[in-house]
């Protein structure tokens, strides 16, 4: 399987910046790990190896993004207001550094955002924020509102950073075309504890007519990895 480790100081960012890509060829997908994660834990936590025959075969790439979390919504050393700009550093580190990177090493029309947990968050914002960029997004025990990460803070970017805020007041047919022809899948459990956010995003998105699927799981799945690896290998 192919496995190349990539560096670079980020110019979004102003700081040093890896990922791992996974696979030769097939659809590419952005990995983002859980809260405050790092670029090598969809390695170490059995991700990858969970869907290496799909790597192997050519049909998947995995491009596995480092956080920048402890510096944006994690950051209570700052004011809510810089913790939101941190984050919106990163989206344009993912947009201008990661993505032409991604196209560089891919043929393929379609790119997929894959995340569990605070990753499956990112997934869902820059694949609703962006749709005519992710063509399907994957969110694993998805925490889908940090809201409560900003300490009662709000303004315009907050908002359009929270996809169960922004999404029921999307009218913009520019991007329901993309919607409609995307796919969403919001994966989750009976006694997953960011359920009930799923199942709010999963309405919205089903009250605007756009194609989702909400699969929740039962007792014998968690919010864990290996209830993850077993959603990468049916849903990828």
């Amino acid at each position: 399987m192919n496995r190349e480790y990539h560096k670079w100081s980020s110019p979004a960012l102003g700081r040093e910046m890896e990922l791992l890509v996974f696979g030769h060829a097939g659809t590419p997908a952005l990995a983002f790990s859980t809260s405050c994660g790092r670029f090598f834990d969809f390695e170490d936590r059995g991700m990858v190896a969970a869907v290496q025959d799909k790597i192997e075969a050519g049909h998947l790439q995995l491009f596995c993004v480092d956080s920048v979390d402890a510096e944006s919504w994690y950051n209570r050393t700052v004011v809510p207001r810089a913790r939101l700009a941190r984050h919106l550093r990163f989206e344009r580190y993912l947009l201008d550094e990661v993505i032409p990177m991604v196209r560089s090493r891919s043929v393929s029309a379609s790119l997929a955002a894959v995340g569990c947990s605070f990753g499956g968050y990112h997934a869902v914002n820059i694949g609703l924020r962006h749709p005519e960029i992710f063509t399907a997004v994957l969110s694993m025990g998805g925490a889908l509102d940090p809201s409560s990460f900003l300490s009662g803070y709000y303004d315009q970017d907050c908002y359009l950073n929270l996809p169960t805020h922004y999404m029921p007041n999307m009218h913009d047919n520019y991007y329901f075309d993309h919607y409609r022809r995307n796919t969403y899948v919001l994966a989750t459990c009976a006694n997953d504890l960011c359920r009930e956010m799923n199942q709010q995003l999963a309405h919205i998105l089903h009250t605007k007519q756009i194609p989702c699927c909400l699969d929740i799981w039962g007792e014998d799945a968690g919010h864990d990895w290996p209830t993850w690896q077993r959603m990468m290998q049916i849903y990828l």
